[in-house]
């Protein structure tokens, strides 16, 4: 599967979810294997141009994540091409439009999924992008605004038609929000009109429906909440489609992938090589000093960052409410750890 000139080795691709997807996440996931591509958390454009670091963060990856895309959001076409030509600038594979978040602040300022109410203008941020840039420029969108707007047909055309190199389809609308189930028929037909690689969405929490899901006509999957669920998702279903069964994944490997995750957010901005991480120009990590310490308060937000996954970790595991429980009230890195051996590292057992 190609996008543009960037050739993936799988198609099965790691949705961009905010909060989630972090360099370190992304990269624990690609060591698995399976994964075609890897793409950030959405970045505001604004904060691009601007140089807001906090906005900068966002973008920032390493080489063992590649391919990678890089997606932004934003409503102005000229800041658009702005903030792809700094995507472009960091070294980034693919830079993507989220016209798909249908999250209120977003979609508030004419960006995400409001986009979609006005075809043409996303089509001329798409066409401003894609003449700034040599790198493909790609878009991730819904099913439509709502159901009586369900016009992802209409914009995929004008966005292929504008210099998109690839679309990426949501069988929700931004009115579903996540309710309800993804409309993958409206995505397969999409993918049978398009000349460029259509990747679908939605309801992919095992491997083998993301195996079906390649079954019908879309070029490629992209997986989030699954990708949270199972980090061996796409490994497993790069065995399925080899012919062969899916891995099996012990609750040692789980706990071992909850303990590297740790020490690699602890370890983040600690010694790291220069160019071990791309950055954007002006960013503190580009610019700053660094005396090698974690920022205070680092501790804690490895802690809040590993309660946040184990919401979605540790879903369909005996004993994961409790698992839940005893997480969200650890206060030290050492208890952490602690409840993450006792829960997964005294017995090998297969996880579901």
């Amino acid at each position: 599967m190609k996008i543009g000139s960037v050739e993936l080795t799988s198609p099965f691709v790691v949705a961009p979810m905010a909060g989630m997807t972090d360099t370190a996440f992304r990269r624990l996931v690609k060591r698995q294997g399976g994964c075609g591509l890897v793409v950030t958390e959405m970045v505001s454009s604004e904060g691009l141009v601007r140089g807001i670091d906090r906005t900068l963060e966002y973008a920032e990856y390493t080489e063992d994540e590649r391919p990678v895309s890089i997606q932004i959001f934003g409503g102005d076409p000229a800041k658009m091409a702005d903030a792809a030509q700094i995507v472009q600038g960091m070294g980034a594979d693919i830079v993507d439009v989220n016209m798909g978040c249908p999250v209120p602040k977003i979609s508030k300022h004419n960006a995400g999924c409001s986009l979609m109410r006005d075809p043409g203008h996303a089509a001329r941020v798409v066409g401003a992008m894609a003449k700034a840039v040599k790198i493909p420029v790609t878009v991730k969108m819904r099913a439509g605004w709502n159901d009586r707007d369900r016009n992802a047909s209409v914009l995929a055309r004008m966005v292929q038609d504008a210099g998109a190199a690839a679309v990426t389809i949501h069988g929700r609308t931004a009115e579903q929000s996540y309710k309800g189930l993804a409309d993958w028929d409206l995505v397969s037909s999409v993918a049978g009109t398009l000349d460029i690689p259509v990747l679908g969405s939605g309801d992919c929490v095992e491997p083998e429906q993301i195996i079906e899901r390649l079954g019908s006509g879309v070029s490629g999957v992209l997986v989030g909440r699954g990708v949270l669920r199972n980090p061996w998702i796409l490994a497993q279903a790069a065995d399925i489609a080899s012919g062969g069964p899916p891995r099996m994944v012990s609750l040692r490997d789980r706990g071992w992938f909850l303990l590297d995750y740790i020490q690699l957010l602890l370890n983040e901005r600690v010694d790291e090589a220069d160019g071990f991480r791309h950055v954007a120009p002006g960013s503190m990590t580009a610019d700053a000093e660094d005396d090698g310490r974690p920022a205070r308060g680092h501790e804690r937000w490895v802690i809040n960052k590993l309660r946040v996954l184990c919401s979605w970790y540790s879903k369909g595991l005996d004993g994961g409410s409790q698992l839940r429980v005893r997480i969200n009230s650890a206060e030290r890195i050492a208890d952490l750890r602690q409840i993450v051996e006792e829960f997964f590292l005294t017995e090998e057992v297969t996880a579901p």
